[in-house]
């Protein structure tokens, strides 16, 4: 028999004293989130009729989520990296700074303070196998002027979908780099084609996506951030066209802009003695005087120091 009991007087109390709208101490801010979060968790039990077997199932499967760390991959397959991208852009329309080039999702693996270079760099180390890639491009204002000093902080997986730092057999700051464009605003790295991965085959979130018929593979991509003071910043990244996953990545990052072409080129330039992939991707970045906007938002990332 499903009851409904959230509009109860007991219940409505025991929210208030839950979010501390009891007290003068504590935070605010936290309290109206907290007072929302469990309010709206309340109706849901109400709603769906949750018994105490699924509710402690939940909970238990917050316990694992977080002895495994893969909240931060949970938190993209179920849309919320996305959907933060979609009211950020939304806020963009609403103060005149939208266009330029797509912004998308940041991802949980990048590392901070690559070696950085002028204008070149050489991101593989040497050591990793893989087909040889060529990739360059240049940044650009809304203008179409070339954008001179800017940062193109660069990072991407190896052949097997492994990140250097989380995979303990990859070299430090492999395949992780910061280019400084050009007085042209061209920047370029030699490295190799990047893989796509999957999660973790006996993790948390796929344990998720299963149970909702989905996968958890992500298509061949390179991550961007690209900086400048009196610029906007930029989070972005591209994927390879032609992956089975591009159009069905489950962390939803795709968008149509940002599939770029890696075309076969045997011309022995580059360095390349072989066949190599010569990816272009040309980045517009936007001109503003909000120095909140120039750099990348506040969140816990990996650092080697």
């Amino acid at each position: 028999m499903t009851v409904k009991t959230i509009q109860t007087e007991a219940v409505q109390n025991l929210l208030k004293k839950v979010a501390g709208l009891d007290k003068d101490q504590g935070s605010p801010r936290m309290k109206e989130i907290v007072f929302r979060l469990v309010s709206d968790i309340y109706k849901m039990i109400d709603d769906l009729d949750i018994t105490p077997d699924e509710f402690w199932q939940g909970v238990n499967y917050l316990n694992e989520l977080g002895t495994n760390k893969e909240a931060v991959l949970l938190a993209p397959g179920l849309g919320f990296d996305h959907f933060l991208d979609i009211r950020e852009d939304a806020k963009d329309e609403a103060i005149g700074l939208a266009g330029g080039t797509p912004r998308t999702i940041e991802g949980p693996l990048y590392v901070q303070d690559a070696p950085i270079s002028e204008g070149e760099a050489r991101m593989d180390d040497g050591q990793t196998p893989g087909q040889g890639m060529w990739l360059h491009g240049k940044v650009l204002d809304e203008e179409g002027n070339p954008v001179a000093g800017a940062v193109v902080d660069l990072w991407h997986a190896d052949s097997k979908g492994g990140y250097s730092y989380f995979d303990p057999t990859q070299s430090e700051f492999n395949l992780r780099r910061r280019v400084i464009t050009d007085d042209q605003g061209c920047y370029r790295a030699r490295s190799i084609v990047p893989n796509g991965y999957g999660c973790p085959p006996n993790g948390s979130t796929l344990k998720v996506l299963h149970a909702l018929g989905r996968h958890g593979n992500r298509p061949a991509h390179i991550h961007y951030f690209v900086s400048k003071p009196g610029f906007k910043h930029l989070t972005t990244q591209i994927n390879l066209a032609g992956d089975a996953y591009t159009y069905d990545d489950f962390a939803f990052a795709t968008r149509e802009e940002l599939v770029v072409a890696a075309t076969p080129m045997n011309d022995n330039n580059h360095g390349f003695n072989e066949e190599y992939l010569d990816v272009e991707f040309n980045i517009e970045i936007l001109k503003t005087d909000n120095e909140e906007l120039t750099d990348k938002h506040a969140r816990a990332r990996a650092s080697v120091a």
